[in-house]
């Protein structure tokens, strides 16, 4: 199973020295870097502040860049920031079960997926 993957910003980050840093890579969350965050002093008092924390546990590497921290990305461009959400939310996705039924009626065949809650 792949667990980091390797990304290029369409914009980059850019330095104090004016440099552009693009390529990167970003490791698979695991729940306690969710947990962590949600307890990180700054997401408590900034909710939206959550995805920045999040970002910089899980972006693991910015080429020539010697860490990846919060300030760093708060610093991205808004463009790289929505790539590295959406990136995030691609890699980190979990495809709901599945099941393949028959209508009865008709017997065409579907997939539904399976729900383990139990409702009242």
């Amino acid at each position: 199973m792949e667990t980091v993957f390797e990304f290029t910003l369409p914009k980059g980050y850019m330095d104090g020295a004016g440099e552009l840093h693009r390529k990167g890579k970003m490791r698979l969350a695991t729940a306690g870097d969710e947990i962590s965050a949600t307890r990180d002093p700054r997401v408590l008092s900034n909710p939206s502040f959550l995805t920045i924390v999040i970002l910089s546990k899980v972006v693991t590497e910015l080429e020539g860049v010697e860490m990846v921290s919060a300030t760093l990305i708060e610093k991205l461009f808004t463009a790289d920031l929505a790539f590295l959400q959406d990136m995030y939310q691609r890699i980190n996705d979990i495809e709901p079960p599945t099941m393949e039924v028959v209508c009865p009626d008709c017997g065409k065949r579907f997939r539904v997926p399976l729900n383990f809650t139990q409702e009242g």
